[in-house]
């Protein structure tokens, strides 16, 4: 099985995550984007069981309706997503990984969200919202 590593920019906090994600994703959704100051977040999706915090301890933000951010207190690092729709799997910011091109993106989400000037990418799965 497959084993990786990953933390926040000040290595205050480290995971670790085993096998492959249930899938990759780029979104586009306005609350991603004020999150991380940039036009779009990749996320990684695992079951729950795959995900171990190794050191350190994020801190939460409810950012909306059953939804749960994980963040580093100290440097500022978007690490972890959580929604109450799927509690079973936990997202991970993809660019946090020590290798964050293992698992390239597949889909887009929340496309009708996209600022403008950001392009989407026609080779993936794009959807108009949510992938639920």
């Amino acid at each position: 099985m497959q084993i990786n590593q990953g933390g926040c920019l000040c290595s205050a906090i480290r995971f670790r995550i085993s096998g492959e994600p249930v899938y990759s994703s780029i979104c586009h959704c306005a609350t991603c984007r004020r999150a991380s100051g940039a036009p779009t977040v990749a996320w990684l999706t695992f079951d729950r069981g795959q995900v171990e915090i190794l050191s350190g301890h994020p801190r939460t933000y409810r950012s909306s309706q059953g939804v749960v951010r994980q963040f580093c207190g100290t440097c500022g690092s978007q690490l972890l997503y959580e929604s109450a729709q799927n509690p079973t799997t936990i997202d991970i910011t993809t660019a946090s990984m020590d290798n964050p091109n293992l698992f390239p993106p597949t889909l887009e989400a929340w496309v009708e969200h996209r600022v403008s000037w950001q392009s989407a990418d026609q080779s993936r799965a794009l959807y108009p919202g949510s992938t639920q």
